[in-house]
């Protein structure tokens, strides 16, 4: 995966905005003022640190030496994953949705509704 991709995959994520609170060279993408993802996308080699079930966060590293725990963050809740192109791209797709969606599935239900996150249902679908 590119830089460019990854950060396309984070952006087009509802209600995604990408800030740079740490400095002008670390992407922090978040929703809702809460971080799902931080990566150095100008940098190399390429990694970007993913929110994650703890259990799940395991397993990831367990299976894939490219996943390994989060550097600088809670390493019961975060993995940092190094994209060194061994990992499908679709793997990676999918460790930032769940990310994102970590963080979405704790924000109120009408900050849901108002991201249209297909985790929550609206009203009228009962």
């Amino acid at each position: 995966m590119t830089p460019d991709a990854l950060k396309a995959v984070c952006l087009g994520l509802n209600g995604a905005v990408e800030t740079f609170p740490f400095n002008a060279e670390t992407s922090v993408f978040k929703v809702d003022g809460k971080i799902f993802a931080i990566s150095a996308l100008d940098s190399g080699p390429l990694s970007v640190s993913l929110k994650c079930e703890p259990e799940i966060a395991v397993r990831l590293r367990e299976m894939h030496q490219e996943i390994t725990a989060g550097w600088h963050l809670n390493k019961r809740h975060w993995n940092t994953v190094h994209l060194d192109g061994s990992l499908p791209d679709g793997l990676v797709v999918e460790m930032v949705e769940d990310s994102y969606d970590l963080i979405v599935a704790k924000l109120p239900r009408a900050r849901q509704l108002l991201l249209d996150w297909p985790g929550v249902r609206r009203p009228d679908e009962r």
